[in-house]
């Protein structure tokens, strides 16, 4: 009986095997529809059906479990977009198989990803996805709404969608070139200074190296972030700048004196006549902590403008920086005015 077992055993493998060599692709879709969802399939059999016609390989890709991750990771890169989307629906799918399809994908791919509520995406593949399709407003969106979005993506796509605007017709029109490259400028520059007060702390290390690699970690910029309360932010930003311990520039802007502060801020770059006023920021910035003060968005940059305006150098850097701050000042105001109205 056991020798008759085996016997039909191997002869059911052989004409499965024969199927596959069908020439009605109706055949082997009914063969990849019967063996799809089987955990004992033959392995060799999903395998060649992985490979068939899309329609056909798209069958098991999407759900057979006989598939390894290794499989399903080759399958992604050497296959085509209908094979890459079943891949991407499947239910459950790891991040290193995640990001196998967000590194290759077409966009039609990654709309399935990322409408995948079990598929695992891990912070660098959001990050790359962020990267590859922040121009694809449909992708960018599905992406600003996820919660678990690293600062640095959600930074890449708003500065992004900053980019698109400026280039529509209407707005260039209406606004001017100029001055659309100004706004969008300010407009980038704000966004960043929201992410980073969003930010957890264990993301901030990230969104400071990929803003410094952007160019983007300018005095004005880290004015901006100091005089709206991103001191977190900030306080990282000098630890990437200086290279010193984070322990130590931490300790220097908390307790530190003036000298050692103003010594801290220029081993970064920042000249004699700026780093003065960064100085002065944090000085008041340790008043109001002291005195357990609650401080508003943009007050310290009024009181900066009030300290300052006599006596720095007209048409200086540290004249341009202290314009900067007055208009931070003005902002906060207009914005409270809003509020009230």
């Amino acid at each position: 009986f056991q020798n008759d077992t085996w016997g039909l055993l191997f002869s059911a493998g052989i004409a499965i095997t024969h199927l596959l060599d069908d020439p009605s692709p109706a055949v082997r879709l009914a063969l990849a529809e019967a063996l799809a969802f089987d955990a004992y399939s033959p392995r060799s059999i999903i395998l060649s059906l992985a490979d068939d016609q899309p329609e056909i390989a798209a069958t098991v890709l999407a759900v057979s479990p006989v598939l390894l991750e290794a499989d399903l990771i080759d399958l992604v890169g050497r296959g085509n977009a209908c094979s890459r989307a079943a891949i991407a629906a499947r239910h459950g799918l790891t991040a290193p198989v995640a990001a196998a399809v967000a590194e290759v994908a077409e966009p039609e791919v990654i709309s399935v990803l990322l409408e995948n509520p079990t598929a695992r995406i891990g912070r660098i593949s959001l990050r790359r996805l962020a990267e590859r399709f922040g121009g694809i407003a449909e992708i960018r969106s599905v992406l600003l709404d996820r919660e678990d979005l690293p600062a640095d993506a959600r930074h890449v796509l708003a500065t992004e969608l900053a980019n698109v605007l400026a280039e529509l017709d209407l707005v260039r029109n209406l606004i001017g070139g100029l001055r659309v490259r100004r706004l969008t400028r300010e407009a980038s520059e704000m966004a960043a200074v929201v992410i980073a007060g969003a930010a957890p702390r264990e993301e901030l290390p990230e969104l400071v190296e990929h803003m410094r690699v952007g160019g983007q970690l300018t005095p004005a910029f880290l004015m901006q972030s100091l005089c709206m309360g991103r001191i977190e932010f900030f306080a990282e930003s000098i630890c990437n700048l200086s290279g010193l311990e984070e322990r130590r520039v931490r300790a220097i802007l908390a307790t530190g004196r003036m000298h050692a502060v103003r010594a801290l801020f220029e081993s970064v770059g920042l000249a004699r006549d700026i780093s003065v006023l960064f100085v002065e920021a944090v000085m008041l910035w340790r008043e109001a902590s002291h005195a357990d003060d609650i401080i508003g968005e943009g007050e310290i940059a009024g009181a900066l403008v009030e300290r300052f305006r006599g006596r720095v150098v007209a048409h200086s850097a540290a004249s341009g920086l202290l314009d900067i701050i007055e208009k931070i000042g003005i902002n906060r105001q207009r914005r409270l005015a809003r509020d009230y109205v």
